[in-house]
């Protein structure tokens, strides 16, 4: 027999499935003898009050067994011979796009700039030892785009487009964890990610697809208003249906979509700094205790947000037990993101602290930024919030002595407009420098910033500290520029067989949902081939 119950326990009584089994058969008065196993089917940490409870749905089985697999299995087809679909881009939405088309019975050919996830380590190494970015492999470009090595955090709040259990399911098949079915904030985690997505990659191949690195998408071709393929770096390929997940980092794209006049437009994003705090001290906070986590909660999470001067002010990819990394994508840039192993056991917490910025807030005063080597564009170009987004990011790398030494504050000096004399230790790798953040961040968001920070430190005491690091910059949250798409069809609107897609189309934000997406667009191709 097979029970569902909801239970709210203390963290030591859901330490393992033995004490589960016997709290539920203490409380709902069963024999523990008879209960062969016990499955966490959701679970959330309810911390709001000093005594810290797990909320469990919870599945349990009475004199029977559970079934081996805690996931649904999809069915791949073998697809050699049939009709192909070009999948522009190896991240969540390309590789869940290329599955979906297999399962459709239809032939993914991915090309992806970057190199495979493994050979890619090289690439991230060498940007903190020696400062020297890839143009074409780096925390951005690469197998598994820029969540590979950035946390692997499957969290979204985008839940209407598409079935987001199907997507975790999907990771389940191919290597992760089944508890990420179970957990309110799913993750896999940087460590174990790549392996997963070689997994997938594998599976792609074995049903006669290609995956093709290394090979950069320099033009679409169209002919009559309708794709016809694409030209690489190494010679043409054709199809009737070309998928573009390209990523939001790929701005070359964006210029050359911009001077052929496929219709784009400007978007929305945010941009702020990355604030480290000892993870300690978050766990103290978080879990209202000296004793910080003990021995049975996980790394604290924090969510913060709040409205200054009609503009939202919030942390972002928030990772407990994490590091800071450097994610430029080409030279002469400094941008940085964060990212936790599995496990979470790192010295140190940080999360993304940003201010929103709509397209038409670029063209104020206050946001304007004296920068060498980029031209400014027309205040109607939808390619406008990306120049924003270089010329901070171009302004970073100066402000860092011209390497990827990246700028910092204190958190308490940034408040109070104070250089810091010295600077926490870091995460960091490439090595921090003290800089007054205050003075050259543009003011429409250091002032959103500095009061933000103060009511999050009046929120959740203990936060806003000088133990607190800001590093600059945090510029990715999102695409600055939208590929504009028929919300039916998925194409684009003016050129047939195109399908924006994902995260650098501007139609998601985050591994899952641009994984939804991706599967849409396989859908819609399918659709349009028909």
């Amino acid at each position: 027999m097979v029970h569902e119950f909801q239970l709210r326990v203390q963290p030591h009584e859901a330490a393992n499935e033995q004490s589960l089994a016997r709290y539920i058969a203490r409380e709902k008065g069963m024999d523990e003898r008879k209960i062969n196993a016990v499955r966490i089917l959701r679970r959330s940490i309810d911390a709001r009050q000093r005594t810290i409870y797990l909320n469990l749905l919870v599945r349990v089985f009475v004199n029977e067994m559970p079934p081996a697999d805690e996931y649904t299995a999809r069915e791949y087809p073998n697809v050699e011979g049939k009709r192909p679909v070009i999948v522009v881009g190896a991240g969540p939405a390309g590789l869940f796009a290329a599955l979906k088309l297999i399962e459709n019975g239809l032939r993914p050919i991915v090309v992806e700039r970057g190199k495979d996830v493994r050979t890619r380590k090289v690439d991230l190494a060498n940007i903190s030892r020696t400062h020297t970015v890839n143009p074409e492999s780096n925390y951005c470009f690469g197998e598994g785009g820029a969540g590979a090595y950035s946390d692997g955090k499957l969290y979204t709040r985008s839940k209407k487009r598409g079935s987001i259990e199907g997507v975790l399911n999907i990771f389940c098949q191919h290597g992760a964890s089944p508890t990420i079915l179970a957990d309110a904030h799913p993750h896999i985690g940087t460590d174990k990610l790549p392996r997963v997505i070689e997994n997938m990659r594998n599976r792609i191949i074995e049903c006669g697809g290609e995956v093709r690195f290394e090979t950069r998408m320099e033009e679409i071709l169209i002919s009559g208003g309708k794709v016809r393929g694409i030209r690489t770096n190494s010679g043409e390929l054709l199809a009737d249906a070309v998928i573009l997940a390209t990523g939001h980092s790929a701005k070359d794209v964006y210029r050359w979509l911009n001077s052929n006049n496929i219709t784009l437009e400007a978007k929305g994003f945010a941009v702020g700094v990355r604030l480290e705090h000892p993870s300690e001290l978050i766990d103290q906070i978080q879990y209202h205790s000296p004793k910080g986590r003990g021995k049975y909660l996980p790394a604290a999470e924090y969510s913060f947000t709040t409205q200054v001067d009609g503009r939202g002010v919030y942390s972002f990819c928030m990772c407990p037990g994490g590091v800071v990394i450097p994610s430029a994508s080409a030279a002469q840039e400094l941008l940085v993101n964060g990212m936790s192993p599995s496990h979470r056991g790192g010295a140190w917490s940080n999360s993304g602290m940003v201010v929103q910025i709509n397209p038409e807030d670029v063209l104020l005063p206050e946001m304007q930024i004296d920068c060498d080597g980029i031209e400014p564009v027309p205040d109607d170009s939808p390619l406008r919030v990306m120049n924003f987004q270089e010329r901070l990011e171009r302004l970073c790398w100066v402000m860092g002595n011209r390497k990827q030494t990246a700028p910092a504050q204190r958190m308490t000096d940034f408040v109070r407009g104070k250089l810091s004399y010295d600077l926490p230790r870091s995460s960091y790798a490439p090595g921090l420098i003290s800089s007054p953040l205050h003075f050259w961040l543009p003011k429409f968001v250091s002032t959103r910033l500095q009061r933000g920070f103060e009511k999050f430190g009046r929120m959740s005491h203990g936060f806003l500290t000088s133990e607190a690091t800001m590093i600059g910059v945090e510029t990715r949250t999102s695409s600055p520029v939208r590929i504009v798409r028929d919300n039916e069809t998925l194409q684009h609107v003016t050129v047939e067989g195109l399908f924006p897609c994902g995260e650098g189309a501007g139609y998601a934000g985050g591994i899952v949902s641009a994984a939804v997406d991706g599967e849409r667009c396989a859908i819609a191709a399918k659709e349009y081939l028909s």
